[in-house]
C-alpha cells in the first residue's frame, strides 16, 4: 500500500498514474469494505474521472496542488456538493439540496484530490464507536467481529485496508485518534481553528477535523491541504506559510517529553501499558529528554458531559419533544440528549470554569515539557455493535476514553500513532500531545517513532498477497 507522498512521487516521474492508484483504491473497497462496513457511499465513475483528470494534469506538468490525484475519501458528517450528508441519521432529509462543499472538501478539491465517497459514523457523530440505525456497525481491519472506533470508524477502516491513503474525520471528544487507536493507523486532531470547519458543529468548540492516514507523514502531507482558510468559519486560522513536511525529519534530540502513563487516574490494560512504556523508551533512545510525570487534574468527564450533552439535546430539538424520537434515533443518544437537556446555563458556565482551568494547568505543563505522551485508549478494542465492552461498569462512551476528550476542552493538537499489538493481536496506541499551535512539533515526534519502529508498516490479516493496492 503505497503512501501519498509516495504517489505523487510517482505521478511526477511518471512511473504511477493517478488513474492506476484510483483503481487500486476502488478494488481495494470492493474486497474488504463487505467485510468491514466503511463506506455510505462510494462514487466509483466520478472517481476515475477525476482520476484521468488529474493523469492529463500531471502529464502536462500543471497539478494544481500537493494533492492532486491522491484518492481520499470524507467522513458523512461533512458537506460535499452533489452528495447526500446524512451522518448515519434517518432523520435528515437525503433530498438535500446539497449545493455546498465544508472547507476541507473545498481544499480537496482544490488540490485535484480524487475523493472517493464518504464513511461511516454513529449517528450525529455523536460516541466513540461506529455503528447506527441506519447503517449498522463498522468492523476493524485487524479483526472485523470488533469495533472500529469511532465516531470517524468508516475512515480509519478505509486508510488501514487501502480503501485510499487519505481520509478526513472529526474529533470532538477522540473520534479520529479513537478509532486510528483501535486500528494501527495515525490520525492528528489538530489545534482548534488550524482546519476549518462549516457548518459550525453542535458540539461547538470541541469539534475538530483532521487528517487520518497510514502514516505520520501523510498526515502531515493532508494538512498541508486542509488548512487553508476559510471565512465560513469564524475561528479559523489564517492561512499558514510553509509545509507541515518541513522539519518533519528534525528528530526529537533535546526535546523535553511528560510520559504519564495513566493521567493519574486511568486503569489500563496491561499490554497497553508494556507497549507505551515501550514507546516512551523509544523516544529517549533517540535523544529526547524523557520523564515520568502526573499532569495534575482530576478526570474532567462532568464537565465534559455537560459540554456533549447538552449539543446532543441542542441538535435533537428541530426534530420535536425527544419523547417522540425513541425508536427513530440511538438509544444511547437520545438517552444523553435527555440529561443534557435538564442542564442549566449555570451549569454550562461551571463546565466552561473547569475547561479554562484546565487549559491554563496544560499552558503551565508545556512550559516544562514539549510534548506529553500517554495510552492513546486504555484497552484494545472490543465487539462491534456495543457502545462499551460487555459488563462495563457505565454505559457511556467517554468511560473506556480517558485520554482522549480531555484535549478536546483544551483544543491542544494530539496524535495517535500505532505501537504496539496485544498479545490478541489488536493493535495499541500512542497518544502524542502538544501544546496549541505546536502542531509541527507534535507530527515531528510522531515521525521520529515511526521512523524507529515497524508498526506502521504491519497488515491485517484482510489483506491478501494480491493486495490491490
Amino acid at each position: 500500500m503505497l503512501e501519498a507522498t509516495e504517489l505523487v512521487a510517482g505521478y511526477r516521474d511518471r512511473s504511477i498514474s493517478p488513474v492506476e492508484a484510483t483503481r487500486a483504491a476502488l478494488d481495494a473497497i470492493d474486497a474488504y469494505d463487505p467485510a468491514v462496513n466503511a463506506f455510505v457511499l462510494v462514487d466509483a465513475d466520478g472517481a476515475l474521472a477525476a482520476a484521468k483528470e488529474s493523469e492529463a494534469r500531471w502529464h502536462a506538468g500543471a497539478p494544481l496542488g500537493t494533492g492532486d490525484g491522491v484518492p481520499v475519501s470524507i467522513k458523512d458528517v461533512f458537506l460535499t456538493r452533489g452528495w447526500p450528508t446524512l451522518r448515519g441519521s434517518a432523520l435528515i432529509d437525503p433530498a438535500g439540496p446539497w449545493d455546498e462543499d465544508a472547507p476541507c472538501v473545498a481544499r480537496l478539491r482544490e488540490t485535484g484530490a480524487v475523493i472517493l465517497g464518504k464513511t461511516t459514523c454513529p449517528e450525529y457523530a455523536w460516541k466513540g464507536v461506529t455503528d447506527s440505525l441506519t447503517y449498522g456497525p463498522t468492523g476493524n481491519p485487524w479483526d472485523p467481529a470488533m469495533t472500529s472506533g469511532g465516531s470517524s470508524g468508516g475512515s480509519a477502516a478505509a486508510v488501514g485496508l487501502g480503501m485510499g491513503p487519505w481520509s478526513v474525520g472529526t474529533d470532538g471528544g477522540g473520534s479520529v485518534r479513537i478509532p486510528a487507536g483501535f486500528t494501527g493507523t495515525v490520525a492528528l486532531k489538530p489545534t482548534f481553528g488550524l482546519v476549518p470547519h462549516y457548518p459550525p458543529s453542535p458540539f461547538g468548540t470541541l469539534a475538530h477535523s483532521g487528517p487520518m492516514t497510514r502514516t505520520v507523514r501523510d498526515a502531515a502531507a493532508l494538512m498541508d491541504v486542509l488548512t487553508g482558510f476559510d471565512a465560513r468559519d469564524w475561528s479559523a486560522m489564517p492561512t499558514l506559510e510553509g509545509s507541515f513536511l518541513d522539519g518533519l525529519h528534525a528528530g526529537v534530540a533535546g526535546l523535553r517529553i511528560a510520559y504519564s502513563p495513566d493521567l493519574g487516574y486511568v486503569r489500563n490494560d496491561a499490554d497497553v501499558d508494556a507497549a507505551v512504556r515501550a514507546a516512551a523508551e523509544v523516544l529517549a533512545g533517540a535523544g529526547a529528554h524523557v520523564e515520568e510525570v502526573n499532569p495534575g487534574f482530576a478526570d474532567p468527564v462532568e464537565a465534559f458531559h455537560v459540554l456533549w450533552f447538552s449539543g446532543e439535546a441542542k441538535m435533537l430539538q428541530p426534530y420535536g419533544d425527544l419523547d417522540d424520537l425513541d425508536g427513530r434515533v440511538d438509544a444511547g443518544l437520545l438517552r444523553t440528549a435527555r440529561a443534557g437537556a435538564t442542564f442549566t446555563a449555570s451549569n454550562y458556565l461551571d463546565a466552561i470554569a473547569v475547561r479554562v482551568a484546565l487549559g491554563q494547568l496544560m499552558g503551565r505543563l508545556h512550559q516544562s515539557y514539549d510534548v506529553l505522551l500517554t495510552p492513546t485508549l486504555p484497552l484494545p478494542a472490543f465487539p462491534a455493535g456495543r457502545d462499551v465492552p460487555e459488563g462495563w461498569t457505565s454505559p457511556d462512551w467517554t468511560s473506556w476514553t480517558p485520554y482522549t476528550y480531555p484535549f478536546n476542552m483544551t483544543q491542544q493538537p494530539a496524535l495517535s500513532v500505532p505501537c504496539g499489538f496485544t498479545g490478541s493481536g489488536l493493535p495499541v496506541g500512542l497518544q502524542i500531545v502538544g501544546a496549541r499551535h505546536a502542531d509541527d512539533v507534535v507530527l515531528r515526534v510522531g515521525q521520529t517513532y515511526q521512523a524507529a519502529t515497524n508498526w506502521h508498516h504491519r497488515t491485517p490479516a484482510l489483506i491478501t498477497e494480491e493486495d490491490p493496492q
